[in-house]
């Protein structure tokens, strides 16, 4: 059995072994509050190690980018919720998303519909967005 440390405001039943662990019911956070959230860059963390790469690899770093996507994202896109751990025995209960937003392709010349996913929690305080994936 492993002890987690929740850090989402979402609390109820945290997984005990490690591993993806599905939530039903979700999702479980108001997307107009998150999205709200979100309008503040300095509200915003990359959780995990893969989003911050993922950050630098799509979006050079700017986060803006990753505030526009959660902009766009409409309960319509709610794909599931589950429990995501960061590699440091701290997990958060996740909403995820997906998105799709067209844009130019410099290397062809040519607009192109990208399909993101977003995953994100809202952190315990209440005040900062967990943003655990983003990536096509």
């Amino acid at each position: 059995m492993v002890t987690f440390v929740v850090v989402s405001e979402y609390i109820q039943d945290p997984p005990t072994e490690f591993g993806r662990v599905k939530i039903a019911g979700g999702p479980l956070y108001d997307l107009a509050r998150v999205q709200a959230l979100a309008m503040d860059e300095d509200k915003l963390l990359a959780w995990t190690k893969k989003c911050r790469n993922d950050v630098d690899k799509y979006f050079a770093g700017d986060y803006a980018e990753v505030v526009e996507l959660i902009q766009r994202v409409s309960s319509r896109n709610y794909i599931n919720s589950e429990w995501c751990e960061n590699g440091s025995g701290r997990i958060a209960a996740c909403d995820a998303y997906s998105v799709k937003r067209a844009e130019d392709v410099p290397a062809t010349g040519k607009r192109e519909i990208f399909e993101y996913f977003l995953k994100f929690a809202i952190g315990k305080t209440g005040n900062l967005v967990l943003v655990i994936s983003c990536h096509t």
